[in-house]
């Protein structure tokens, strides 16, 4: 009998016992690649990115698209992805350009749009990210 009270003794306490809050879930990640001088390309990365913040909320991710070797022109102030990129900032997305590229192309900062970041090596910031866990994708 000892033992059956002893039973719904502890049931009782473990059920009426406050809830622990729960962790919030961690902030998802990703490194958009963008190496190519194809139009369609930065679009479809810029989309890439929009849909991710859709599907997921944009409070809940974090997003960088890093350009690179030839795609370093969808990061020119004349770009016809110029349009999508501002918006893409507008909306949290990081964009970086990378310096070396930069420098073989001879571009300077006022070559590029507004607002964007800057990496020494667009590789190198790839490969950190996803050494940090990040997701990885290249349209």
């Amino acid at each position: 009998m000892k033992t059956a009270l002893a039973m719904i003794s502890f049931a009782l306490l473990t059920c009426s016992a406050p809830l622990q809050a729960q962790a919030p879930a961690a902030k998802q990640r990703l490194v958009i690649q963008v190496s190519d001088a194809e139009p369609g390309k930065w679009k479809l990365a810029l989309s890439n990115a929009k849909n991710v913040q859709q599907d997921l909320g944009k409070q809940n991710v974090d997003i960088e698209i890093v350009a690179y070797g030839p795609g370093i022109a969808m990061l020119k102030l004349e770009s016809e992805a110029g349009n999508g990129v501002s918006e893409a900032m507008a909306n949290g997305v990081k964009v970086v350009a990378c310096e070396n590229t930069m420098r073989n192309q001879k571009l300077k900062r006022e070559d590029m749009q507004g607002k964007i970041g800057y990496v020494g090596a667009g590789v190198v910031e790839i490969m950190q990210k996803q050494r940090e866990g990040w997701s990885y994708i290249r349209p």
